[in-house]
């Protein structure tokens, strides 16, 4: 019986942190900037190890164009892959940020591309910049996945498991709180997997790909498997793509493929790596 779970409503959250007049502060946009600022601020801490590949004149460069990066490439990813047909019949609904519509595989095209952008043009290793991006991207995961338990949005399947949630507008039934179980696996597990690679390991870093790679093929496998509790989304009723495949597990595909690629031929990146921060030679 729904009356002997927990309601939504009973949580007292709301999207909006406050309200003057025309202006919200929301939780979503406070996810991206504490994401983005607490990113920016672990970046520095990890390249104060010998063989950075970088210094931090281009972190706090790189800043301004990864903000840039996610926001359009969340927003263009997810009108290519979830909505195009409606937006391309109320096309000035692309420009509303604020009704939600982000994807995560969007996002990390755009900054894929923007990190292709920057170092070639400031003479940087893709591949081992991107290592040190990816130990961090975990960190706005967690945080977007608890803005979207706020919204009440993106929930799970109808299920009976004594942590279900009746959430106001899907129904009166109880559901998998399915933004947490993304905020715990993408968000603290990725995380905790990736620095302990980092801070732990004496080789993970200097092999060029490797924690990239296990970013992308941890993240693939972790929301490959959280979209088996997710409700699909509303636009792909009856549709292969709620019947059979979820758009994120197609989504991720490429990334679980990828991911396996760059672990694989890891080592024979291996390289003496000399430092842009730091004062050490590592070999």
């Amino acid at each position: 019986m729904p009356a002997h779970y927990i309601h939504f409503t009973d949580l007292h959250l709301h999207p909006e942190i406050f309200r003057i007049g025309w202006f919200a502060l929301r939780w979503y946009s406070l996810a991206y900037i504490t994401g983005i600022i607490a990113g920016w601020w672990y970046v520095l801490k990890l390249i104060d190890r010998p063989g950075a590949p970088m210094a931090r004149r281009h972190v706090d460069d790189f800043v301004f164009w990864a903000t840039i990066a996610v926001i359009a490439g969340g927003r263009i990813g997810y009108i290519l892959f979830y909505d195009l047909g409606n937006y391309l019949l109320h096309p000035l609904d692309m420009l509303k940020l604020w009704e939600g519509g982000m994807s995560f595989h969007g996002a990390t095209l755009g900054v894929t591309l923007a990190m292709w952008w920057f170092c070639r043009k400031n003479g940087l290793s893709l591949l081992r910049f991107a290592d040190y991006i990816a130990c961090v991207a975990p960190i706005g995961l967690f945080f977007g996945r608890l803005a979207n338990f706020v919204n009440g949005e993106l929930w799970g399947k109808v299920t009976t498991v004594p942590w279900a949630i009746v959430f106001p507008n899907a129904g009166p039934l109880p559901r998998h709180p399915s933004q947490l179980y993304e905020a715990g696996l993408e968000g603290l597990v990725l995380f905790a997997i990736l620095n302990l690679m980092f801070w732990k390991s004496k080789t993970a870093r200097y092999q060029p790909g490797l924690l990239c790679g296990t970013f992308l093929t941890g993240y693939g496998a972790f929301r490959f498997f959280v979209e088996f509790f997710r409700q699909p989304d509303q636009q792909f009723n009856g549709t292969f793509l709620a019947t059979t495949i979820h758009m994120g597990q197609l989504l991720d595909l490429p990334m679980l493929i990828g991911g396996l690629y760059l672990i694989a031929t890891a080592k024979g990146r291996r390289q003496r790596v000399e430092p842009i921060a730091g004062s050490e030679s590592v070999a």
